[in-house]
């Protein structure tokens, strides 16, 4: 393959169309599936550098912190790709108590974070009442902070009870854009019109949303990862949190080969020049499909770190799929080894809540 961007014609019409995204911060379904299939490392190094310039133009240095709380690794989903799906017999469960979810943050407060997600599976034990409380609980303590939440699909009005309770966000990646895609990943009940249903709900109640998807998944084209770029133009997230997949022994997708991280730093490019303002996790699957990936998708326009506040015991236990990082440096009480990985790639963490630009 070309390693210079300008060096053979199909890497200046690459050239073209990452300009005109530049200008237009839209391409067309086609124009998307293009620059993907045709990557090439020439076209990888133009997309990240322009995507560096621009998240330094809208957000200068700074880089955002989020202190992770795992709350429970029940499920009653059974997504084929997932470690913690309900039928995995082999899953270790657990489930943190409301005490337990506000000691924690009550630690990241002290450690510098100013926003906690608190994310689990759909845990049935988690009600509107048991979160509200718990929400309601970390405002009155710290009412400088914002709570983000990310526990699946539920209805409209448990949304807008927990929103009442504090909660300002809310992430639930969709995964895939792709109908046909999305039901090979995921068991019959389960629909792409609920999922979207959700993230409207969401966003008409007035959270700042985050979507998502997976990259390099069983069965993903690039026709399916152009759905995704074109959904996430539309629909306009705050945030989006994507990830290479990394299969889980013990799932249907098990035995199936792990995404790249270079072609997810690739699409956090694309994602960064089509949405300036967007919130951009490094997260923990760039990090363990590569161990300088969270660097690397720094360097190329994320602007979000996402340490784990979750107690050391139960760290390993939320598998949603194999090697998962989980001591060391992405732990929030190591902030400070986090930020000197950071300065490498000439950014800083900042305390912060880290709100969308307006």
């Amino acid at each position: 393959m070309p390693h210079d961007l300008h060096s053979s014609e199909a890497d200046e019409g690459l050239a073209l169309l990452i300009d005109k995204l530049c200008r237009t911060r839209s391409l067309s379904l086609g124009e998307y599936e293009r620059l993907i299939a045709q990557r090439t490392p020439g076209t990888a190094r133009e997309l990240a550098s322009r995507a560096d310039a621009v998240r330094r133009q809208v957000y200068g240095t700074k880089v955002f912190t989020r202190g992770l709380i795992e709350v429970s690794s029940f499920c009653k989903k059974a997504c084929l790709y997932c470690g913690i799906r309900r039928s995995n017999a082999t899953a270790r469960r657990y489930r943190l108590s409301a005490d337990e979810i506000v000691k924690c943050a009550n630690i990241g407060y002290d450690l510098g974070f100013r926003t906690f997600v608190l994310q689990g599976g759909e845990d049935p034990f988690f009600t509107d009442d048991v979160l509200c409380g718990i929400i309601g609980q970390i405002r009155a303590g710290h009412p400088d902070c914002a709570v983000t939440l990310s526990f699946g699909e539920r209805s409209r009005k448990s949304y807008e009870r927990l929103h009442e309770a504090g909660a300002e966000r809310y992430l639930l990646r969709h995964e895939t854009a792709s109908p046909a895609l999305y039901r090979r990943w995921h068991p019959p009940e389960m629909s792409l019109g609920n999922r979207m249903r959700c993230l409207s709900d969401l966003r008409e109640i007035g959270y700042a949303v985050g979507a998502g998807f997976m990259v390099g998944a069983p069965f993903q084209t690039a026709a399916d990862l152009a759905c995704d770029l074109q959904f996430i133009e539309q629909f306009q997230p705050e945030m989006c949190g994507i990830g290479p997949f990394i299969p889980q022994k013990d799932t249907p997708f098990g035995d199936r080969p792990a995404g790249t991280a270079e072609q997810t730093v690739y699409l956090l490019s694309l994602l960064r020049l089509m949405q300036p303002k967007l919130l951009l996790p490094a997260t923990t699957a760039l990090g363990t499909i590569l161990p300088d990936g969270r660097e690397r998708g720094l360097a190329a326009g994320e602007n979000v770190v996402m340490p784990n506040l979750s107690p050391l015991s139960v760290r390993k236990k939320y598998a949603l799929y194999d090697g998962k990082l989980c001591t060391g440096e992405e732990a929030a009480q190591c902030i400070g080894c986090l930020s000197r990985r950071v300065q490498l790639v000439g950014a800083n963490i900042v305390i912060d809540r880290g709100d969308v630009k307006s």
